[in-house]
């Protein structure tokens, strides 16, 4: 019965809207029906009626990040044309190695990337719809942003056609541009410098600014914190790693300082 696959994942596209819903449909419409259907057909059961949901365990904020988030990697991976061996390590690299995703998760993400390149949808229309859903925390859209140079930067360069879509990401998100420079600064710069720009300071920063940002960003990327805002459960582990960035950045001033 795969057509009752498509059915399924119609409703799910409608319930997301949009392009992520359409991509949301295709792929977990064949999850939940049309995979379990043929492993039915496999044990003998010809009439498909072996049938199941996969539980995705997203929430619909949660549905938005996870489609959207490698959606948006798809069409950044295809920014220069086809999408290169380079540029499908470097994704997967990020799956495995920043977010540790396994088994059904890591078979999600990978065919959320793959259907998203098959569709027509461009990477501004995707980000439109992600900004819709998120504008109201910007922490996890500072954080996306943080993505796209991460993935962009395992090479260690970013072409003229990714640097133009993250910059778009980074207008339609509402990013200061301090805040975009910080991240910026940040995978081009090491040391001491590389600890002042993870803060978003200047390497002339008051002993006082310091303490501030330091406890502002401590708050705000707490890994519960941006998970109670929508966070896929996925991400959880960048955010802690973003987290711990954070505290290291900290460390590093306070002792090249000497600050208590």
């Amino acid at each position: 019965m795969p057509w009752l696959g498509k059915i399924i994942g119609g409703t799910l596209g409608f319930f997301l809207g949009g392009p992520l819903g359409m991509i949301a449909g295709a792929v977990f419409g064949h999850y939940m029906i049309d995979k379990a259907s043929a492993e039915g057909n496999e044990d003998g059961n010809s009439d498909g009626r072996r049938f199941y949901f996969v539980n995705t365990g997203y929430n619909r904020s949660q549905m938005v990040f996870f489609v959207g988030a490698f959606s948006m990697l798809a069409k950044l991976a295809s920014a220069d044309g086809q999408v290169s061996d380079a540029a499908r390590r470097k994704v997967n690299e990020f799956m495995i190695n920043d977010l540790g995703l396994m088994g059904q998760s890591y078979d999600y993400a990978q065919s959320i990337f793959n259907q998203a390149l098959a569709q027509n949808s461009s990477f501004e229309n995707l980000a439109d719809q992600f900004y819709e859903n998120f504008k109201g925390s910007p922490q996890l859209l500072n954080m996306m942003v943080d993505i796209f140079y991460r993935v962009a930067m395992v090479d260690g360069r970013i072409s003229a056609n990714e640097s133009r879509l993250i910059d778009y990401a980074v207008r339609v998100f509402r990013i200061p541009e301090s805040i975009h420079d910080s991240i910026r600064r940040k995978y081009n710069v090491r040391g001491a410098s590389k600890a002042y720009a993870v803060l978003g300071l200047s390497e002339n920063a008051t002993e006082a600014e310091i303490k501030k940002a330091y406890r502002k960003l401590i708050l705000e990327y707490h890994p519960d914190t941006v998970a109670a805002k929508g966070m896929a459960d996925e991400f959880k582990e960048y955010a802690t790693k973003r987290f711990r960035e954070i505290q290291e950045a900290y460390e590093t001033i306070c002792s090249e300082r000497g600050i208590k």
